[in-house]
């Protein structure tokens, strides 16, 4: 059953819970854009501030049980979309939110996905081939017809805009869009926290909480064993597309990742918190001696990346056979893993990293994002 709702981008804050409601606030140690709290009657809040990239509008979203749907009075104008819960189906827009339903165990409520082939686990895989998640195209121009007929309880979207006619298609028809901002966040452990904006739409806050400790714990763990480390091996990411070398920022989710494995980022004084947009010679200026380079591109052997440009052969990394790529690990129709997983598993990544770089810390890992060039 579904609340009609009026989506109103409003670059002011929404209105909040009644005060009478007093509301308990969901604990976030490292995710930054988002917030939830439920009030005393049951009805839970969640504030989007950062749907995408510095975006100057937040939504505000209202799921209410469906056991208190008849007696429940709410001011449309104050929500972007009221949802009923728990949700039954649901459709999702990004690979990486994927993982998280699997984690909490709802896989069986996805009915609708953009691109299908793009998602990896073998687990949805399964549903896929078995006709009960649909295909709708891609998310940039959804099928509405047929996310429409699969009477969604809600579509989690993403975009870099509020631009999205397919998404105001759906909301005309009284389908519930709501904004997930997990890629947007800088941190491992801040992307990883977002399986707590999918909790509350199955009821499943408990669960979620202790996935995440878990997961933090893991990490933080992983992290302390770096330090031990006898030294910090020089990195160099990234590789060229169309004469531009792109490589992760400073205050990048990679970066942080390279920070929090003991090595010395050649580029972790930069501001960025995506990609730097450098020519081939300044990156070969500055890395060309460095012991370990990550992610050529889309490249995943050496023979590829000889052919690709031959300066490439100048970096002692090439040399050596110290570089690594987190796009050879790929799903059983193309699609990358590591996208799909690492953002809810970021402390495979950090031991995938220290494994590399400082093999005698966890001599006994077997890599799982991360392959070494073929």
């Amino acid at each position: 059953m579904l609340l009609v709702f009026v989506l109103a981008c409003k670059s002011e804050k929404k209105g909040a819970l009644p005060p009478e409601s007093p509301s308990e606030q969901t604990e976030l140690s490292h995710a930054k854009g988002f917030s939830i709290e439920k009030n005393r009657s049951g009805i839970t809040t969640i504030h989007i501030t950062s749907p995408w990239p510095n975006a100057e509008m937040g939504y505000t979203y209202a799921l209410v049980p469906k056991e208190i749907l008849a007696h429940t009075t709410l001011n449309k104008d104050e929500y972007d979309a009221i949802v009923t819960i728990p949700v039954e189906r649901i459709i999702v827009t990004s690979t990486t939110h994927i993982p998280a339903l699997e984690a909490l165990g709802v896989t069986d409520k996805l009915v609708g996905f953009p691109n299908t082939a793009y998602i990896s686990s073998k687990n949805t895989r399964e549903r896929i081939d078995k006709g009960l998640v649909e295909e709708l195209g891609n998310n940039e121009d959804i099928n509405t017809e047929m996310a429409i007929a699969l009477n969604p309880d809600v579509i989690v979207g993403f975009g870099i805009s509020n631009q999205n006619r397919a998404y105001e298609t759906l909301q005309r028809s009284n389908i519930p869009v709501v904004y997930n901002g997990d890629w947007t966040e800088e941190t491992p452990l801040g992307k990883a926290e977002w399986i707590k904006f999918f909790a509350p739409f199955f009821q499943k806050e408990a669960k979620a909480d202790s996935l995440f400790r878990a997961i933090k714990k893991s990490y933080n763990t992983t992290k302390t064993l770096a330090e031990e480390a006898n030294g910090r091996p020089t990195v160099v990411t990234g590789g060229l597309y169309k004469d531009v070398w792109y490589v992760a920022g400073g205050n990048s989710w990679m970066a942080q990742f390279l920070k929090d494995a003991r090595t010395n980022y050649l580029w972790s004084d930069t501001k960025e918190t995506g990609s730097l947009s450098l020519s081939i010679e300044s990156v070969l200026e500055k890395a060309q001696n460095a012991g370990f380079w990550l992610n050529p591109s889309m490249i995943t052997s050496y023979d590829e990346l000889k052919q690709a440009n031959q300066h490439y052969l100048q970096f002692d990394a090439y040399k050596n056979r110290n570089i690594y790529s987190n796009t050879i690990s790929k799903g059983d129709t193309g699609g990358l893993i590591y996208y799909e997983l690492a953002p809810q598993r970021p402390d495979l990544v950090l031991k995938d990293l220290i494994h590399i770089f400082h093999p005698e810390l966890l001599p006994d890992h077997q890599l799982f994002f991360f392959k070494p060039l073929e």
